[in-house]
C-alpha cells in the first residue's frame, strides 16, 4: 500500500468518525430497541457484524435492547418434523404444537446463540423471554380463530429490562405465557414495538430483508425514506405480508412516545451503524 493511499484512507476514517460524533453525543445514555431478524440472523458474516455493532453501541454510551424472533428457523424445524407451515396477514398460524416448537427454537437455540455471540465481542448479554419476570402480559389476538395460538401483548413490565440494561445487553425472545399458563406465539415486530413504547426508547429499529417500506413491493427503487405516523396508519389497510406488522409496530412505538422508528435493510453489513451514525442514514424513518 502506498503512503498516499494510506493517507487518503486515514483521512476518510477520521471524517467518518467526525460525522458520527454528533450522533454519539445525541444518543449517549439513550435506549435503542432493535428488532433483530431476517438475513442478519441467518448469514454468518452479518451475524458477526450485528454483534459487533451492538457491542459498539454499548461502548459509546447507548443502551441497546434486542428483541428477536426466529421465523425462518422455526419454519425449518417444522418442515423437518413434517408440520404444516401457514401464514395469515404476516402472522404464523399456530396450534399448541407449533408454539412448542417455536419456544424450543427461540429459547433453546436462537436466544442462546445471540447472547454467546455478543459476549464474544466484548460485552455481557443476558437472554430473556416474555415469561421472565412476567415481562409480557398477553391475550389472544382478535383474529385468533384464523391464526390460532398467537398472542398480542397487553402490557410490558419493564422493571426486569431496566435492571438488566443498566449493566448488560438484554436479548429478549418473543415468547410469552398468559395468566393461566397457556403459551402463545408472539410476533417479534409487535413485541419490539411494545417494548420500545414501554421503555420510552429514543429509537426503535427493525431489521428486515428489503431496503425499507417500498411504494411498490416489487421495485426496490421505490423506497419511502420518511413518513409520518399518520401517513403509515392511513396506508396500513392497503398492506399485507411481512411489511404490515413492521409498520404496525412502528406506529405502536411512536404512539407510545418513541422518538422515531426505522425499518432498516439488515442485508447490509453494519446497517445499524449506518442508520444511527451517518448523515444519510438508510431505510425508512417513521416520525411523529
Amino acid at each position: 500500500m502506498t503512503p498516499e493511499r494510506r493517507t487518503s484512507e486515514g483521512v476518510a476514517s477520521v471524517e467518518t468518525l467526525m460525522e458520527a460524533l454528533p450522533y454519539i453525543k445525541q444518543f449517549h445514555g439513550r435506549t435503542v430497541v432493535i428488532k433483530y431478524g431476517g438475513a442478519a440472523m441467518r448469514n454468518a458474516e452479518l451475524m458477526e457484524a450485528f454483534a459487533a455493532d451492538v457491542v459498539l453501541l454499548k461502548y459509546v454510551g447507548l443502551n441497546p435492547v434486542i428483541v428477536h424472533g426466529g421465523g425462518p428457523e422455526i419454519t425449518t424445524y417444522m418442515e423437518r418434523l413434517g408440520m404444516e407451515v401457514r401464514f395469515h396477514e404476516g402472522l404464523r398460524v399456530s396450534d399448541p404444537e407449533t408454539v412448542e416448537i417455536a419456544k424450543m427454537v427461540l429459547l433453546g437455540k436462537i436466544n442462546s446463540d445471540i447472547v454467546n455471540r455478543i459476549n464474544r465481542h466484548g460485552q455481557p448479554a443476558v437472554g430473556l423471554s416474555g415469561e421472565d419476570g412476567s415481562m409480557f402480559a398477553v391475550r389472544p389476538v382478535a383474529n385468533a380463530d384464523e391464526v390460532g395460538n398467537v398472542g398480542e401483548i397487553e402490557r410490558v413490565d419493564v422493571d426486569v429490562l431496566n435492571h438488566i440494561a443498566a449493566d448488560y445487553i438484554p436479548v429478549v425472545a418473543s415468547a410469552a405465557t398468559d395468566a393461566s399458563g397457556s403459551s402463545y406465539n408472539v410476533n417479534a415486530d409487535a413485541a419490539a414495538g411494545k417494548v420500545a413504547a414501554a421503555l420510552r426508547a429514543h429509537k426503535a429499529l427493525f431489521l428486515t430483508d428489503v431496503p425499507g417500506w417500498l411504494e411498490d413491493p416489487n421495485d426496490e427503487t421505490t423506497l419511502i425514506s420518511r413518513a409520518s405516523v399518520d401517513e403509515v396508519e392511513r396506508a396500513l389497510a392497503t398492506l399485507d405480508g411481512g411489511m404490515r406488522p413492521k409498520l404496525q409496530a412502528c406506529v405502536e412505538a411512536i404512539r407510545g412516545g418513541v422518538g422515531s422508528a426505522q425499518i432498516v435493510d439488515g442485508r447490509r453489513p453494519h446497517s445499524l451503524l449506518l442508520e444511527l451514525f451517518t448523515d444519510a442514514g438508510i431505510g425508512t424513518m417513521v416520525t411523529p
